[in-house]
């Protein structure tokens, strides 16, 4: 069965208007995240019916504060598939190694540093 979905009185099925932030303004201060770098890999991958750079009047990526970005979608677009591409961002710049990609509400991603142990410190008291 195929899931029921409402419809306006016009036969089309209502606006979905999503908003995404996705905030790395941690890296960004340290100077390892080129976020407009990132705002352009966006706009170039992100697929709209199937293609690439058809984003039209859809979605709007904007840059809002110090290292935050905005995804302002009026169709469907998951969250998932942003944290897909900022994962694969990551992994061109060769910072998939550092950082990773966490959800800290509904819509909102951050990039956080792995927690790394100074293991250094251990082999000294042996």
């Amino acid at each position: 069965m195929a899931p029921i979905t409402k419809k306006s009185a016009k036969g089309k099925a209502p606006k979905v208007t999503k908003k995404f932030v996705i905030n790395a303004s941690q890296p960004a201060s340290d100077k390892i995240f080129d976020v407009s770098a990132f705002e352009k890999f966006l706009t170039e991958k992100i697929k709209v019916e199937g293609r690439v750079g058809n984003l039209g009047e859809t979605i709007k990526i904007s840059q809002v504060g110090d290292g935050k970005i905005e995804i302002v979608a009026h169709n469907e677009l998951s969250g998932r598939y942003l944290k897909y591409l900022t994962k694969k961002f990551l992994k061109k710049m060769q910072l998939r190694d550092w950082l990773r990609v966490v959800s800290t509400s509904r819509g909102v991603y951050e990039l956080k540093f792995f927690n790394v142990v100074n293991d250094e410190a251990e082999e000294d008291e042996e």
